[in-house]
């Protein structure tokens, strides 16, 4: 009874922080709202699965958290044009097009999806936000976080579906390789311009 009037709550969590995520280009504050919506999938998905199934998502999250943020060089050495005050205000309205547009076509995804109807919402929230995130962003971490956040959603939406530990494992080790990767082209990036 109380979940259920709780369901709400990873929802409003995956809005603000993808509004974080969109609106700001300091990267230390990007990771942390990555961590937070990790635990935001965390409690949409422990809505559908064991709690100790649930919980790999979550450490998997948080480790790629990690990982990104130890790949940030002390100073910023890869300088971006910072957003002005009309970026930042176009930014935040097409994020709420976005979670208006992702709203709207909710109930034509639930015919395909037998879940609750707060997981789609969440499910697809994130695969919409990630996807924006993925076309507005030129910065490497920027973009690997909105790969991740795409991926997010979809194991939301996956997770309605199937239980299979085999493919929990699978995607995070999708998970993993992805901040490998995001990893890897930050610092090459960043090894690149001190030379």
């Amino acid at each position: 009874m109380i979940l259920d009037q709780l369901s709400f709550v990873p929802i409003i969590v995956i809005i603000l922080f993808s509004l974080q995520q969109v609106a700001s280009q300091n990267w230390k504050r990007n990771i942390i709202a990555l961590a937070i919506q990790y635990f935001a999938v965390f409690l949409l998905i422990g809505q559908l699965w064991p709690l100790g199934q649930a919980a790999v998502k979550l450490v998997t999250g948080w480790m790629v958290c990690s990982l990104l943020g130890s790949s940030q060089p002390i100073e910023e050495l890869v300088t971006y044009p910072d957003f002005n005050i009309f970026a930042r205000l176009f930014r935040i309205l097409a994020i709420i097009l976005v979670g208006i547009f992702v709203y709207a076509i909710n109930p034509l995804i639930s015919h395909w999806f037998p879940a609750n109807s707060m997981i789609l919402l969440g499910g697809t929230m994130l695969f919409g936000f990630g996807l924006f995130n993925l076309g507005v962003n030129v910065k490497p971490l920027n973009i690997i976080i909105g790969l991740l956040t795409t991926l997010s959603g979809f194991e939301v939406l996956y997770a309605s579906i199937e239980a299979s530990v085999l493919v929990t494992g699978l995607l995070a080790i999708v998970n993993l390789g992805l901040a490998l990767v995001g990893s890897y082209i930050v610092s090459s990036v960043a090894m690149e311009r001190d030379q």
